[in-house]
């Protein structure tokens, strides 16, 4: 039995709802359980330097958990004056992860940035902002495609992250905080809606885990992105 009564392919209840802030290009908060996450984003005129005259777009992410997103207050990483190592990783892994779903020549030259804001976390928190991060970028691409700066979509797929792990020796999907610190297993999945994949993540800590549970754990993500995807074409407004 999960700790939160849900079968073992269940996903937590998940809702996205778009255009929740006024100025950014593309917005969305995400909520998967008790895990909320805001992505907005930005478009701007101008591409970084190492792709700069390469007719290139660029998709890049930032992330941050505000201090009370977790049990007790964190500090604010801009009181020390850097960026945390887990911080970095996992905007990184936003930024290619969305890349991958973007055909960069049709974008052209000018970068659109995500931001996406813990605002509480209960695990999952970077699959989250990948999911909805995707939801922010089509609203923005949307606008540059009505306002006519591009003349063709440059998104070719949406990109869904869902996390799974073997919890008290069963493949379950969508760990939440409680069954996370505590699975001897945990992954997470980066999927284009064709099934082909964009990054797996995925450790043993306590345990090891055979060639069939990770064959399994792929099953589970699969129909967890599968859900994923309906649910990013029909976000709230």
């Amino acid at each position: 039995m999960r700790p939160s009564g849900r079968k073992l392919d269940e996903l937590r209840n998940v809702s996205i709802e778009a255009n929740i802030t006024k100025h950014a290009e593309g917005s969305c908060i995400i909520k998967m359980g008790d895990t909320h996450v805001i992505c907005t984003a930005t478009v701007e005129d101008r591409v970084p330097p190492f792709i700069k005259g390469s007719g290139l777009g660029w998709v890049t992410a930032e992330y941050g958990m505000l201090p009370r997103s977790t049990g007790s207050r964190m500090r604010r990483e801009a009181a020390s004056g850097k960026q945390g190592g887990r911080t970095v990783e996992i905007q990184r892994l936003i930024g290619r992860s969305l890349r991958a779903g973007v055909d960069r020549l049709s974008l052209g030259e000018r970068q659109i940035t995500i931001d996406c804001d813990v605002i509480q976390a209960d695990g999952g928190t970077r699959c989250a902002s990948i999911t909805g991060g995707w939801v922010a970028l089509r609203q923005a691409v949307d606008k540059l495609l009505d306002s006519g700066a591009i003349s063709s979509d440059p998104l070719i797929s949406p990109v869904a992250a869902i996390s799974c792990g073997i919890y008290a020796g069963q493949p379950v999907l969508d760990l939440d905080y409680s069954e996370d610190s505590e699975a001897g297993v945990d992954g997470n999945f980066i999927m284009l809606e064709s099934g082909n994949m964009i990054e797996t993540q995925i450790s043993a800590e306590g345990a090891t885990y055979t060639r069939d549970e990770l064959n399994s754990l792929i099953n589970l993500a699969e129909k967890g992105v599968s859900e994923l995807f309906d649910i990013q074409k029909t976000p709230r407004n």
